[in-house]
């Protein structure tokens, strides 16, 4: 009777965390770091982004990642429904990575005439980030 009550422990125990590792995780960018700017005529400011994601989940130095924004929405019109789109931001390029973690920079932010408005025309915190598929 122990030994049967032990193996259903036992069971349930395994099941908890095998299903917990299946379920897909964000990955997003979780602090910049820059330069200071100085006030020179084209003075270009250095940026570092810093993303939980990194060589345990297959990032090495060169990765390209695509740079996601989530874009929420209401239709006040409808059912006041709302809407998510996830719109690409651009990409950056890993300089450095860690086994959780990586530092990029930016390598393209999408501004041309097709791409979305945002209020922020740049990277910013929360972003999310995915491994660029060729």
């Amino acid at each position: 009777m122990r030994f049967k009550l032990t193996l259903q422990t036992l069971t349930i125990l395994v099941f908890v965390f095998t299903a917990s590792m299946g379920f897909a995780r964000d990955y997003i960018i979780f602090s910049i770091a820059q330069d200071l700017p100085m006030g020179f005529d084209n003075e270009i400011v250095k940026k570092n982004y810093y993303v939980n994601i990194g060589k345990q989940q297959g990032v090495d130095q060169g990765t390209q990642l695509d740079v996601f924004r989530i874009v929420s929405r209401q239709d006040p019109y409808g059912d006041k429904k709302m809407y998510n789109f996830k719109v690409k931001v651009g990409e950056l390029e890993v300089l450095h990575t860690e086994e959780n973690s990586s530092i990029g920079i930016l390598k393209n932010i999408n501004k041309d005439e097709k791409s979305p408005y945002f209020e922020i025309n740049n990277f910013m915190i929360g972003d999310r980030v995915s491994v660029k598929v060729k």
